[in-house]
């Protein structure tokens, strides 16, 4: 499986860490260990190339080759029609912290076909953009 370092702001990673001590299930392992891998920086030192809480960010299903744009969000903002996923949605979890060209494979839920997506562009990240308390 590729899983590629991820880059993640001390902000986000506080605030997903509070999400997932809120859920308390295991569903959410494959997030719990990209965190504990993670290369953590402040929001002023994110690179703009990396998918953030609230970025909004172009990538490939490498598998089937359909495109998709979606913007990261926390659950309570996620909204599927309008493109918002949540972060703990597998593909919202599978985004978080890739930069621009890099791939990843990511569990599908109920253990079938992995993930296997690739970054193609990012549109909106907060911190480019100088919003660093979102």
């Amino acid at each position: 499986m590729n899983q590629p370092t991820i880059t993640v702001s001390s902000l986000d990673l506080e605030r997903i860490e509070r999400l997932l001590e809120q859920a308390g299930r295991d569903e959410h392992q494959p997030l719990r260990r990209e965190l504990e891998r993670a290369e953590v920086r402040e929001p002023e030192e994110m690179p703009a190339d990396v998918i953030t809480m609230n970025s909004t960010a172009l990538f490939v299903d490498e598998d089937s080759g359909t495109k998709r744009e979606m913007t990261l969000a926390y659950p309570r903002d996620a909204d599927g029609a309008s493109g918002r996923v949540s972060i703990l949605a597998p593909v919202g979890s599978a985004l978080l912290g890739l930069a621009v060209g890099q791939r990843i494979d990511w569990p599908a839920p109920s253990g079938g076909k992995p993930l296997r997506l690739r970054v193609l562009a990012i549109r909106y990240q907060p911190e480019a953009a100088g919003a660093y308390h979102r």
